[in-house]
């Protein structure tokens, strides 16, 4: 295991013995795995620790929790024996979701999700933020610290101000992270990976451009995720 890898792989797969051999693959270059609700809600907490047996790594368990802070904070309680290292919610959730979600499990890192990378500013007003993409995740952001949260998830692009306005102390993780040249898929403010990491980040979510890979050969995606970690010593 990579213990100081800042790539954390998306095993965004409804396939349990695909998830592993992904694992199994990248285990040498990556020590954190994304399990979102796509695995999450077929497989739960027996599947999750089924996966354990693919490597030595941590899971970034992203279900983006919303709703009344009381049920919040049983969602919480109900996966933190699986030990997660980060569990994601929605900042939007409001100052008493977080607090809620942060005390249900002190032990894990309750990640604040500020504003989705597959929205675009345009798409941001359209919900009714007053503000645009940027300008909303700092507060959220902010809000999210203030509230117990020990982690944001943002944008690259929104990276530098939030490390500016939090402090040192909380962990960046940004999706919509791209090598150079990949496509873009479903996100709309991506930036490659020495990029991200210049902006401020902690830890960076990469999905496809490494999985995608896998369908060639579990040869190939092991070398690309390798590449992506030593473009960035």
């Amino acid at each position: 295991m990579s213990a100081k890898s800042p790539i954390i792989l998306a095993l965004d797969t409804q396939d349990l013995d695909t998830a592993k051999n992904w694992i199994s693959a990248t285990n040498s270059s990556i020590s954190i795995y994304k399990i979102g609700l796509e695995f999450f809600l077929k497989f739960g907490t027996k599947g999750l620790n089924d996966l354990k047996s693919s490597g030595e790594f941590q899971v970034f368990l992203d279900l983006k929790l919303h709703d009344i802070p009381n049920t919040v904070a049983g969602a919480v309680a109900s996966v933190k024996d699986s030990g997660p290292k980060f569990l994601t919610v929605h900042a939007s959730g409001g100052t008493e979701m977080i607090r809620a979600a942060s005390s249900a499990a002190p032990q894990v890192s309750i990640t604040a999700v500020t504003i989705l990378t597959s929205l675009s500013d345009e798409d941001v007003s359209g919900i009714g933020y007053a503000k645009g993409a940027k300008e909303s995740a700092i507060g959220l952001a902010l809000l999210a610290k203030n509230s117990g949260a020990r982690s944001i998830v943002c944008s690259p692009f929104e990276a530098r101000e939030i490390r500016n306005a939090v402090g040192p102390e909380i962990e960046i993780i940004t999706p919509g992270v791209r090598p150079a040249g990949e496509d873009q898929g479903d996100q709309k403010r991506t930036m490659n990976p020495v990029e991200a990491i210049a902006e401020g980040a902690n830890y960076l979510v990469i999905g496809r451009p490494i999985t995608d890979l896998a369908k060639i050969s579990l040869t190939q995606m092991s070398d690309g995720a390798a590449r992506i970690l030593d473009s960035l010593k």
